[in-house]
């Protein structure tokens, strides 16, 4: 029996690359895009023998959270992946204006978990619930600064999932923080060390490796742990 996979955040880049590589792998996959416009997502689900289905959530609303989680209320999901990264420039945290840091910490840090939280009941009793951080998001690791806001965001994203971790600590799902490597996108800029297709596959062998275990753990693309 086909295990099935949801993606929230598959319209482009990293997302886009995890969908396909699940499907490759012979998953049938869910993925959700923001608006209503054509995305590549959509023409991925065009050629999957109807394997992958396209869903529509701003992650930003919760109104668009529950809608989502009605739709699916008859599906069971082995992985649940949300996909969630803005950043709005390199500045110091003196010159981020509120809206700016507002923006990032509810798209990275808050959205994440309430998607999760309101969807956990449609994942299996053994499934995997991850969340796409960074190592920017490692207090240990931070030794040479910048990009305060989006560290700041990853940071928080870390901490409430070890809160939702101890909250739901008699669960045997499979908790994972994924720091994907430093990729060549939008976000990672030109300069960055990986292209998707270095970095994608060895998230998603990651992700299923860890399968069966239960417990929060904050692992790289290689697998291996990142500290917090």
């Amino acid at each position: 029996m086909s295990r099935t996979a949801l993606i929230v955040g598959a319209s482009r880049t990293l997302g886009l690359a995890l969908a396909t590589e699940y499907l490759r792998l012979g998953w049938n996959v869910i993925g959700t895009v923001r608006g209503t416009e054509r995305t590549k997502l959509h023409e991925l689900a065009d050629s999957s023998d109807g394997r992958l289905v396209v869903e529509s959530l701003d992650i930003t609303e919760p109104n668009q959270i529950s809608a989502l989680r009605d739709r699916l209320a008859d599906r069971e999901l082995d992985l649940l992946f949300v996909n969630a990264g803005v950043t709005r420039g390199n500045l110091p945290i003196a010159e981020v204006p509120t809206e700016m840091f507002a923006e990032v910490l509810i798209t990275n840090a808050l959205s994440p978990p309430r998607v999760i939280e309101s969807l956990r009941p449609l994942v299996t009793a053994t499934g995997t619930i991850g969340v796409m951080s960074s190592r920017q998001g490692s207090l240990a690791m931070n030794t040479n600064g910048g990009q305060d806001a989006y560290r700041a965001s990853k940071s928080a994203l870390n901490q409430l999932m070890r809160c939702y971790a101890a909250r739901y600590a008699d669960a045997a799902h499979t908790l994972l923080l994924i720091n994907p490597g430093w990729v060549k996108t939008d976000l990672g800029g030109p300069g960055a060390l990986l292209t998707i297709e270095e970095s994608i596959p060895g998230v998603a062998a990651t992700i299923n490796a860890q399968s069966g275990n239960p417990g929060l753990q904050f692992l790289d693309y290689q697998g291996e742990t990142v500290p917090w």
